[in-house]
């Protein structure tokens, strides 16, 4: 694992396990080997840490491309393999090219497939791409639901609010017949993208310990 990556690990678990104690169930369905893709609700930027951490593979995460430009910043996520996506753009097609690559490479992708984070914790439509790129790949998709990083640092605050819980649950790995409703159909890959954000849905809070 990067050596940047491993610390930016090491840095989240102690942010969170310190600050935002909460719960974690279904680290065993994550592949220990082969491409996979994360799918998770969004409510708040601590989404990404929060679940990365707990991954026991190094995982891919989006940026905005915008960052790559910022010297020092832009070098930490190059080699950290961040993805960077123009979020100006209606179709990052670079960005769509570079997750189906580091697929190829045998790596997990996070993905949110609201596309941005929602306003009021609760669960929104899915955009289609995700669907399109689960499609395309065929490779497992791990539904994630995190629950609490709404109330720990929503969109609307200016600061966390520190001890509330943020915990992860990872549902079931989902296969291409599972999220795939087939080439004929109508909507192809926004109906993935629904059968997938119905998953991550389904899944409920991690028991406590």
């Amino acid at each position: 694992m990067n050596w940047l990556y491993s610390v930016g690990k090491l840095l989240s678990h102690c942010v969170f396990d310190g600050g935002f104690p909460g719960d974690a169930a279904g680290v065993e369905h994550i592949p220990r080997k082969g491409p996979f893709i994360l799918a998770a609700n969004h409510t708040s930027f601590f989404d990404p840490p929060a679940i990365g951490r707990l991954v026991p593979r190094e995982i891919c995460y989006f940026a905005r491309k915008s960052l790559f430009k910022t010297g020092l910043i832009g070098s930490i996520l190059s080699s950290v393999h961040a993805i960077p996506v123009d979020r100006e753009g209606v179709a990052d097609i670079q960005a769509v090219k570079r997750v189906l690559h580091a697929l190829r490479q045998g790596r997990g992708v996070l993905f949110f497939p609201e596309g941005t984070r929602s306003f009021d914790g609760n669960l929104c439509e899915p955009e289609p791409g995700i669907g399109m790129i689960a499609c395309k790949s065929r490779v497992p998709v791990i539904p994630v639901r995190i629950y609490g990083s709404y109330k720990a640092y929503g969109r609307n605050m200016k600061v966390p609010d520190l001890n509330v819980p943020v915990s992860v649950a990872f549902g079931p790995p989902l296969s291409p017949d599972d999220f795939d409703p087939g080439r004929s159909a109508e909507s192809r890959y926004q109906e993935a993208s629904r059968r997938i954000m119905d998953a991550i849905a389904a899944i409920p809070p991690p028991p406590p310990p």
